[in-house]
This record gives C-alpha cells, sequence and structure tokens, in this order.
C-alpha cells in the first residue's frame, strides 16, 4: 500500500492539500473507492457524501464537476449554466490527459491543468465528505466549505 502513496498523481494531491491544511491526511484503502458505492462501503459513510470528480469536454475545453455519490450529473443543468450545446463526459483518455488522474481515482485538487470546477449543491448536506486523492485506493476527509475553498469552485445545482 505504501507504493500508492509514492504515486505521483497521489503526491500531486498531497502537495495541494498540505499547502492548503497541513491536517488534511490522505488514506490510503484496503479495498477499492473506484465508485462512490465502493468508497461508502469501505468508510463506512454514506454513498451521498462521496464526491464524485468528473470531467466534462465542452466545445474547446474541460471541466470538472464535483457531484454527490448519490447524485447524477446533469449534462441539461451544465449545459445551461455554461451557455453551451455540446457538453460530454471526458473519455478516459482525455480524463487522463486534461487531469492528470485515471477514472476511479480523479481527484478535485492537485490537476495537472487549470480547470473551472462546478461543486453541486447536494453536497451541501454533509459536514464533511471524502473525495479522491489520485488512485482509486486514495481518499481524502474534507469539509464542505474547505472543498469550496481549495478547488475555488462555484456551488450550482447540477445533479439530478
Amino acid at each position: 500500500m505504501n507504493d500508492i502513496a509514492n504515486k505521483d498523481p497521489v503526491k500531486r494531491v498531497r502537495t495541494a492539500l498540505n499547502l492548503f491544511d497541513k491536517n488534511l491526511k490522505i488514506q490510503i484503502l484496503e479495498n477499492s473507492a473506484r465508485t462512490a458505492l465502493d468508497a461508502s462501503k469501505a468508510l463506512d459513510c454514506e454513498v451521498g457524501a462521496i464526491v464524485k470528480s468528473l470531467v466534462l469536454r465542452r466545445k474547446n475545453s474541460y471541466l470538472i464537476c464535483l457531484v454527490s455519490g448519490d447524485k447524477k450529473c446533469s449534462l441539461n443543468k451544465v449545459k445551461r449554466i455554461l451557455a453551451e450545446k455540446d457538453v460530454c463526459l471526458a473519455d478516459a483518455e482525455q480524463v487522463k490527459e486534461i487531469s492528470g488522474f485515471t477514472i476511479g481515482g480523479v481527484s478535485p485538487i492537485g490537476i495537472k491543468n487549470s480547470l473551472e470546477i462546478l461543486i453541486d449543491t447536494e453536497l451541501k448536506r454533509f459536514d464533511y465528505v471524502f473525495a479522491a486523492a489520485g488512485h482509486p485506493h486514495a481518499i481524502f476527509k474534507i469539509s464542505f466549505n474547505d472543498l469550496k475553498n481549495i478547488t475555488s469552485g462555484k456551488i450550482m445545482d447540477i445533479s439530478e
């Protein structure tokens, strides 16, 4: 499990956490947290407290939507917010290239490229949420307010 903590994507997340608050720590899980359900079982928490970090492609750029684990990202709502007709989920290759993370380990911080971030209002239901930390076995716990501040994300209604 120590080799996970030393992988470059996990190191990027650790650096971002340390710059923001040295008390925030990455937890390496024995079982994969590739899906919100897997993560909630591993952490013994509500599925909704898991942050899904979804990379979306728009006409000439990408963005990340942070959605509660028990909700789906509404592409129609995102299209309206962005005033764009063509918004879709990025494919696995695009996710890796743009974020520096593989699907299942996409973190809302430590992202390779600077991206706009939208945070779903549904995540506000939880005092603390859990987000991927660069690997399917790595997560970090953070308050909703700190998630908003560390990502500079805009809070919007983007789920269904």
